[in-house]
């Protein structure tokens, strides 16, 4: 493999080197995940959305899955930290199953609380890592996601307040 294609490879897993921020890489390398979202809101029609997201949810599982086996021979490392591609995929998972009016609010409310369940990584989405390659590093995010989604609702239905409702 030529070094530009690893290069390639390599800036595509960092979110453009943005995974290799010194301090919570993966919640800044994901950040470009929101960006998508709201542009998405922001230009496509409320029925084509939900399938934008899709879209972008499906394309970043198969290329986190494709790339990562490629990055922990790379990084030398199951589930390099600076490997960031799965973190759009959580979060578009929870952009999927949680949304309420307020753009600001949903992206707001999804960027933390994915972030939130994938750091603690409640069971057993801490289970996930241990699969091989790409899997690994793509299923505990997905899963954190579903606990993500499953708590924004329950906030949503105690403190509707706090969505805008």
């Amino acid at each position: 493999m030529t070094n530009w294609q690893n290069r390639i490879r390599e800036a595509v897993c960092t979110s453009l080197w943005l995974g290799y921020f010194p301090v919570a890489p993966g919640t800044v390398g994901s950040l470009p995940a929101v960006l998508i979202f709201v542009l998405i809101d922001l230009w496509a029609s409320p029925q084509f959305q939900t399938a934008l997201i899709g879209l972008a949810f499906i394309v970043s599982c198969i290329v986190s899955i494709l790339l990562g086996k490629w990055a922990e021979g790379h990084w030398n490392k199951k589930d390099p930290r600076c490997f960031v591609l799965d973190e759009y995929a959580g979060f578009f998972v929870t952009v999927l199953l949680f949304r309420v009016p307020s753009l600001v609010l949903t992206a707001v409310w999804t960027f933390v609380a994915t972030r939130l369940f994938d750091i603690i990584k409640p069971w057993p989405a801490s289970k996930m890592e241990s699969l091989p390659h790409g899997w690994g590093i793509l299923t505990d995010d997905l899963v954190a996601s579903l606990y993500a989604a499953a708590f924004l609702h329950v906030l949503a239905w105690c403190f509707p307040i706090l969505f805008g409702q």
